[in-house]
């Protein structure tokens, strides 16, 4: 099965697979997401782009300024494009962590209508066993119990419930706009 994982690497082509932006303009958006997925460096990010241009997957225009130094702006190649579509078309491991889910969800975009799908029901598999798991651990709990193990018990059980819930709510979206062979052929999908 193939690695289904986000790096760095894809996160930065499915953003310029929106729109061409500077180094720090990428930065600050993942710094705006940074509670969920975390931020890469500049350290990280900087070396990335240079590697992305030169597998030709980016181009770096310079653009001048008359008040300010010059912006170096990164574009999406076709190259990087069919990089980026090649691998959205991977299989999604069905451990996938949340901080993994969230930025292919970033990636949305990229994805096949029936792939988003896929990668939504797989997540609630995922949950839902996970949820089953948290509900009978914490009703197991004796009186003998923590107090902050209760608390982190109960909490992992009302962040599951509540992801259970999104996940059924998009799940009923998506599947309204996808004609209903593509939804029949989705829910016989197993990745």
């Amino acid at each position: 099965m193939a690695n289904s994982s986000v790096s760095i690497r894809y996160l930065i082509l499915g953003i310029l697979s929106q729109q061409a932006m500077s180094g720090y303009d990428i930065k600050r958006f993942l710094e705006s997401l940074g509670w969920l997925i975390g931020s890469p460096s500049f350290g990280s990010l900087y070396p990335t782009l240079h590697t992305l241009r030169k597998d030709d997957l980016v181009v770096m225009n310079i653009i001048a300024s008359e008040d300010k130094p010059p912006r170096k702006i990164y574009s999406i190649t076709k190259t990087g494009k069919q990089a980026l579509q090649d691998w959205s078309d991977q299989p999604v491991l069905p451990s996938v962590s949340l901080k993994s889910f969230v930025m292919r969800l970033l990636l949305g975009s990229n994805f096949s209508p029936l792939g988003l799908l896929t990668h939504l029901e797989q997540r609630r598999l995922q949950v839902a066993t996970h949820q089953a798991d948290l509900a009978k651990a914490t009703k197991d709990l004796d009186d003998t119990a923590d107090i902050g193990q209760r608390l982190a018990f109960e909490y992992s059980l009302a962040l599951a419930n509540a992801e259970l819930a999104w996940l059924n709510n998009a799940l009923e979206q998506l599947s309204q706009k996808l004609p209903t062979a593509e939804v029949m052929k989705g829910n016989s999908t197993n990745y």
